[in-house]
């Protein structure tokens, strides 16, 4: 009997100690190359963490060694702490040249005590103005936490620990351009953009503050396949959809945390309403610019 709960409990080790391998997630020595800032960007922890420092001197970033087009892209921040006014952490997907795509997560830092803005964008064609602004229902500086975009041909989606906050939605069928075609690399930057960052640029960087380091870990990223984007057997293809949860999910973060919304902005957009308020419903809010 010892002996069967002997091998019980070394085979339930093997399993726990198997799922933390699998947690892991992907090595950034592996999938990223550091691309500028020299030593403030770093890579340790066997390839598990990431950091980017910004000083006066330079700020720092970091890219994918591959290109996506369509997928699901995970990874976990922790945030610059303290007193991190006019710095912008910004994690988000791009092509290249004067026509390209992105879809953006930049953070706002602030001054210690007020909360970082987390402000998303999507451009089409070298086309953004699509801001998105939200407060956070946590310090993102105290630990991490993991912010997703789910790229499909019919929508992209922006999470916060798996809340969806945003969708924007494919409207190709009335003109709105919708980014589909171009692949796209991963991209972290560290930078200072006390001109415009915090409260307008009213608020400078404190250098004496300095360096500040954002972190990073457990990036995943699921590739899914445009040959099977028809079927409806595809699993893959079909998940992360947002069901009611989610959708009830969506309404709640962005009634108590959206703070800025540019399909509300009259004195930006005046002639764009009369097509983004036919598009609007439950589901998605959809916002045309021209």
């Amino acid at each position: 009997m010892a002996s069967t709960h002997n091998e019980f409990y070394a085979l339930m080790l093997v399993v726990v100690v198997g799922s933390m391998v699998a947690s892991c997630g992907a090595n950034f020595n592996q999938d990223f190359d550091l691309t500028w800032g020299d030593h403030r960007a770093k890579i340790f922890n066997g390839g598990q963490l990431l950091s980017l420092s910004l000083d006066k001197v330079s700020g720092s970033g970091f890219q994918s060694k591959k290109e996506y087009l369509f997928g699901r892209i995970d990874m976990q921040l922790k945030l610059v702490a303290g007193n991190s006014a006019g710095t912008v952490t910004a994690y988000y997907l791009s092509s290249q040249g004067p026509t390209h795509d992105e879809i953006d997560f930049e953070f706002l830092g602030n001054v210690s005590g007020d909360p970082y803005i987390l402000h998303t964008n999507v451009f089409t064609k070298g086309q953004g103005n699509r801001e998105q602004q939200f407060y956070l229902w946590f310090d993102p500086t105290r630990n991490f936490h993991t912010y997703s975009i789910i790229w499909k041909p019919q929508h992209i989606i922006f999470l916060v620990d798996n809340i969806p906050i945003r969708v924007f939605k494919n409207a190709e069928t009335i003109g709105v351009p919708f980014p589909k075609n171009q692949p796209m690399r991963i991209y972290s930057s560290l930078w200072n953009a006390d001109d415009w960052a915090t409260r307008g640029g009213l608020v400078k960087t404190d250098w004496s503050k300095a360096p500040f380091t954002a972190y990073y870990r457990n990036f995943k990223a699921t590739e899914f396949s445009t040959s099977s984007s028809n079927s409806f057997s595809d699993a893959a293809w079909q998940s992360n959809e947002l069901d009611a949860y989610g959708r009830r999910r969506l309404r709640w973060a962005q009634k108590y945390f959206m703070i800025y919304n540019y399909c509300n902005d009259l004195k930006r957009f005046p002639q764009a309403f009369p097509l983004s308020a036919a598009l609007r419903n439950t589901m998605y809010i959809l916002c045309v610019s021209r």
